[in-house]
């Protein structure tokens, strides 16, 4: 855009607030009887005007120097009672205002004060946001020029590398959206077709943000058999998007590995279950449930929201989403629209968070990242797969999301390129979605009833369904302080940890089925001894591809309909192999989760019909992810043309723990620190230059850091 036509845009956004300001202290000092702008003996019409623009022009001036300091001053203020002292603040600065009129023709009473001053700032704002709700351009500049007044640090001398992910969006999906002269997403088919390369890699059994992304940061998934699983030895549910429950997934990892994560050196991590190490941090979810000094997650929401127009251009927008999902809803239903779950209560409000109040903040966030010139900055959108749970992974709901996703993309660029460095962009998904009608919808009863009626327990009459449990819900509450869910609040009412009853966990398209009272996992032979009809009541249900069971016998093995089974261990098979619907590497996925400590006594994965990749949920979602099957476990890794390939011609790309080595490796190439193993990687993510000799090129001296 020219600079005059930037300039004469944002003159006129300035003029039109002043004059609408202005009219609105002019109409208040005619309705309230202790506001007045003119003299004890009168003036005229014209000269009370003046005096109203001068009034709103002081007014506007001082709320944008002095309020972005007093948000600041107040970080640590509860959001109840912040919100009460920006009435009396406002009001404050209002009498301030007046008081600068020549003549002391302004004057107010302080309550009466308070109410005009809220009246001036909700006309402005709206006025505010009326001219830019919409203008990404306009919106950009503010982003940046915001991020230019936190100050910069010297020029680096090597490119940085941002690694943006695009929750739940599937490497078959996203290579429809760049095709065609008029694509979906027109930034990233700008960038396919130019400077960047696309491929797919497959996730673990475990398809889900919490499992990916763990590895993907933190180079380590292991004991993490899926969204929510049962722990024996401590008798409790474990759910990755819960902030305990997170962080005590990120201690594990780090324990694990001796490495602090990918972001540990002068990282940022935006919007993300897991930190990566990194000392900047906002919306993550592993530090959410950490209250002082060293708690920074919350400061994202100050940031973005101390600019009035930042809060009035979501505050516009969120409203304008919640609307938008009460009617595609309606139209759903009135279409009739199959398969289909409900959306009613507060998922409108969380659907309008994920897709508008945290895209915001995390690209603000991002954005204020690149302009002080990090080094290494991993940022989650999660708007896509909030809405595709919900509508379904191709429906156009969800691909309208697509679209705002791409404009969020574009934003982030062109910051980029007002950065102190160049930065190398890497665009990649932690899983895909796979669409189909729920277990509970296509079948009448939920697996929790499946397994009860095999166990020979009594099945209520009405069906009880499961809550989804996409990440936003879990954000949402995180961000407003609320407590942690239950677990009874996402488990069949079959049981309850320490039940002698089966306790039934679903997460997406994969059950986990626990007895509680049995020490250690139950074998093949105890529950066929226990339970006679079980297991051949799960497996031959039309709704269920297969189980996995381990036996005392032949150790891991998987059942399939019909009598079917693998062992694992060797390879037998008898009848066709149960995993041959769910492709290459399904073998080796179920292997790998079979010898996590904590792996269900049974791992049940839903049918998958291998001509549509359509699956069944046992979960209250119509796009999910949590198993195998479908597109689920195929996301897609985005990376620039100067990166080495990921894996070379022909190999594929399997787990989210070989793709972290990857991201490594590019953090490498673009002569970003690579952080040693061990002690010294604690040093380095509390703020401490790599040690004399480390060299991210030299391995020896990687080694000897070690």
């Amino acid at each position: 855009m020219p600079r005059w036509k930037a300039l004469s845009g944002a003159l006129f956004r300035v003029l039109a607030v002043w004059f609408v300001s202005s009219l609105t202290l002019l109409v208040l000092a005619g309705l309230l009887p202790d506001f007045r702008l003119q003299s004890a003996g009168g003036d005229s019409l014209t000269r009370t005007a003046v005096t109203a623009a001068l009034g709103a022009g002081a007014f506007g001036l001082l709320s944008a120097l002095v309020w972005p300091l007093l948000v600041r001053a107040l970080l640590l203020v509860p959001a109840l009672v912040l919100g009460l002292l920006v009435f009396f603040l406002n009001g404050s600065l209002l009498l301030l205002a007046l008081d600068l009129i020549p003549e002391g023709r302004g004057q107010a009473a302080p309550e009466t004060a308070v109410i005009v001053a809220a009246a001036m700032s909700a006309a402005s704002s709206a006025t505010s946001a009326f001219l830019a709700v919409r203008n990404d351009e306009a919106y950009h500049r503010r982003l940046v020029r915001l991020a230019g007044r936190r100050g910069r640090r010297a020029r680096p001398a090597t490119p940085g590398t941002l690694f943006l992910q695009l929750d739940g969006v599937g490497h078959d999906l996203l290579r429809e959206a760049v095709r065609g002269e008029r694509p979906l997403m027109p930034t990233l088919a700008r960038w396919t077709g130019d400077s960047h390369r696309l491929t797919p890699w497959r996730t673990d059994w475990s398809s889900q943000t919490g499992a990916s992304q763990l590895a993907l940061l933190h180079g380590s998934n292991e004991d993490l058999p899926a969204f929510r699983w049962y722990e024996k030895d401590t008798r409790t549910v474990l759910v990755s998007n819960r902030p305990s429950s997170a962080a005590a997934l990120q201690r594990r990892a780090i324990a694990r590995t001796g490495d602090g994560g990918l972001l540990s050196y002068d990282g940022a991590s935006r919007g993300n279950l897991f930190s990566g190490g990194a000392d900047q941090v906002a919306l993550v979810m592993s530090v959410a449930a950490r209250r002082g000094k060293h708690n920074r997650s919350r400061a994202g929401y100050f940031a973005y929201f101390s600019d009035p127009a930042n809060a009035t251009r979501t505050a516009v927008s969120f409203v304008a989403e919640i609307v938008r999902e009460v009617v595609q809803s309606l139209r759903t239903r009135f279409r009739r629209e199959l398969p289909r779950v409900k959306r009613g209560g507060l998922y409108p409000v969380i659907r309008a968070f994920a897709t508008v109040v945290e895209r915001d903040v995390v690209v603000a966030a991002v954005i204020g990242d690149l302009l002080a010139g990090r080094t290494a900055i991993y940022a989650d959108l999660v708007a896509y797969d909030e809405v595709a749970h919900h509508s379904g992974p191709a429906h156009p709901d969800a691909l309208q999301v697509l679209r705002s996703l791409d404009r969020a993309l574009a934003l982030i660029a062109g910051a980029a390129r007002h950065a102190p460095r160049p930065y190398r962009i890497v665009v990649l998904s932690d899983h895909g979605q796979s669409h189909g009608p729920t277990f509970l919808e296509r079948y009448g009863l939920s697996l929790g009833d499946l397994v009860r009626a095999g166990c020979g327990l009594p099945v209520p009459r009405r069906a009880g369904r499961t809550p989804s449990g996409a990440e936003a819900r879990a954000a949402a509450r995180a961000a407003l302080h609320r407590p942690e869910e239950t677990a009874g609040q996402h488990q069949e009412r079959t049981a309850g940890p320490g039940s002698s009853h089966p306790l039934v966990l679903a997460s997406g398209n994969l059950g986990l089925v626990s007895f509680p009272d049995v020490p250690g996992r139950i074998t093949r032979e105890e529950l066929d001894r226990r339970h006679p009809a079980l297991l051949s009541t799960l497996a031959n249900h039309p709704g269920i591809g297969f189980l996995l069971v381990r036996s005392a016998v032949h150790g891991p093995v998987v059942l399939g309909p019909a009598g079917a089974e693998h062992h694992l261990d060797t390879g037998h098979l008898i009848g066709a192999d149960p995993l041959a619907p769910f492709g290459d590497g399904a073998a080796d996925a179920v292997r790998r989760t079979d010898r996590f400590p904590h792996v269900a006594d049974l791992m049940v994965n839903s049918a998958c019909d291998p001509a549509t990749g359509a699956v069944h949920a046992f979960e209250e979602q119509i796009g999910s992810h949590g198993g195998l099957g479908g597109a689920q476990s195929h996301p897609f890794l985005l990376w620039p043309a100067e990166l080495t390939p990921p894996a070379p011609d022909g190999e594929p790309l399997t787990g989210a723990e070989q793709v972290h080595r990857v991201l490594r490796r590019w953090l490498r190439e673009a002569d970003g620190p690579q952080l040693p193993l061990g002690p010294a990687a604690d040093e380095l993510r509390h703020g401490a230059r790599p040690p004399e000799g480390f060299s991210p090129q030299d391995p020896a001296a990687q080694d000897k850091s070690r």
